[in-house]
C-alpha cells in the first residue's frame, strides 16, 4: 500500500451512521475508497455529542486513504461518557475483526487525553491495543477520570512501543501549546522520539473547526486558516494510519 499522502482527492467519502451504544449514541463511518484501508477511531472533545464538529476533518482523512469512525459521546452524563468510549472501542474492534485492519486511535482536546491514556495503558482494554495514537490539542498532565486511568505523562516510562504523534496549535488558549511541549519532553526523557506538528491556529482550528458564538459550540470551519491548518492535522492522522498498514520492509 502506498503510504505517501500528498493531497486530497475530490471524491466525497461515503458516510454510514450507526447506533453503537446501549443508550442509542450514534457514530459516523467515513469510508475510504480502498476496501482494505486502515481504520481511525476519532474521539471529539468535551462538548457533548459533537461528532459533527469533526465531520470535515474525518472526511479529509478518508479522502487521504483511511476509514474514520467518529462517535458521539457524552462527557456531560453522570457516568462522564466512559461507557460510550468503551463501546466505541468495542465497535471498532468488532468492525476490523475479520479484515485485520490496523486501528489508529486519535482524539481532540479531552478526547486526546482519553485516547493517549487508553493507548499507553499497560493493560489494554479487551486485550486489544491500537496500532498507533494521535493526540490533537490535548492536556496530558492530568489523570483520565473518564476511564479511571492515570495521566498519560504518568505512564510514559512503561508505554508500549507504538507510534505516538502530537498535533497542537501554537495559538491555542484552551489547552496551551506548552502542554504538548511538556508531554513531548517527558516522552523524550523515556527514549521516545515523538513528532509534534505545530499548527498556526487555535484550539478548534486544529481539527478544522471554529467556535460559533451564536450556537454556543464549535462547528466545521469555513474560514481559510482553520481549513488550511486542519488539513495538516488530517494529513498527520492519515499518514499515521497508512504507515501502520504498510508492509514490513
Amino acid at each position: 500500500m502506498n503510504t505517501a499522502v500528498t493531497g486530497v482527492t475530490a471524491a466525497t467519502p461515503a458516510v454510514d451512521t450507526v447506533r453503537y451504544s446501549a443508550d442509542g449514541q450514534l457514530l459516523d463511518i467515513h469510508r475510504a475508497a480502498a476496501p482494505d484501508a486502515p481504520t481511525v477511531l476519532l474521539w471529539h472533545g468535551r462538548g457533548p455529542a459533537e461528532r459533527d464538529v469533526l465531520g470535515s476533518l474525518a472526511a479529509d482523512v478518508a479522502r487521504l486513504g483511511a476509514t474514520v469512525v467518529v462517535p458521539d459521546w457524552r462527557p456531560d452524563a453522570d457516568h462522564g461518557g466512559r461507557p460510550h468510549l468503551e463501546a466505541s472501542l468495542r465497535f471498532v474492534h468488532d468492525l476490523v475483526r475479520d479484515s485485520g485492519s490496523p486501528v489508529t486511535l486519535a482524539g481532540w482536546s479531552l478526547g486526546a487525553r482519553a485516547a493517549m491514556a487508553t493507548a499507553l495503558r499497560p493493560d489494554p482494554p479487551h486485550g486489544w491495543r491500537p496500532a498507533a495514537v494521535v493526540g490533537v490539542a490535548g492536556r496530558y498532565n492530568q489523570p483520565e477520570p473518564l476511564l479511571g486511568l492515570p495521566s498519560p505523562m504518568d505512564v510514559c516510562a512503561g508505554a508500549p512501543p507504538l507510534p505516538i504523534h502530537l498535533v497542537h496549535g501554537t495559538g491555542d488558549t484552551v489547552c496551551d501549546f506548552a502542554n504538548a511541549l511538556a508531554f513531548q519532553a517527558v516522552l523524550s526523557g523515556h527514549g521516545r522520539d515523538v513528532p509534534l506538528t505545530r499548527l498556526d491556529t487555535d484550539h478548534p482550528g486544529a481539527v478544522m473547526a471554529e467556535y460559533d458564538p451564536e450556537l454556543g459550540r464549535c462547528r466545521p470551519a469555513e474560514a481559510p486558516v482553520p481549513r488550511r491548518e486542519g488539513l495538516r492535522t488530517a494529513r498527520v492522522i492519515a499518514e499515521t494510519a497508512l504507515a501502520t498498514a504498510a508492509p514490513a520492509a
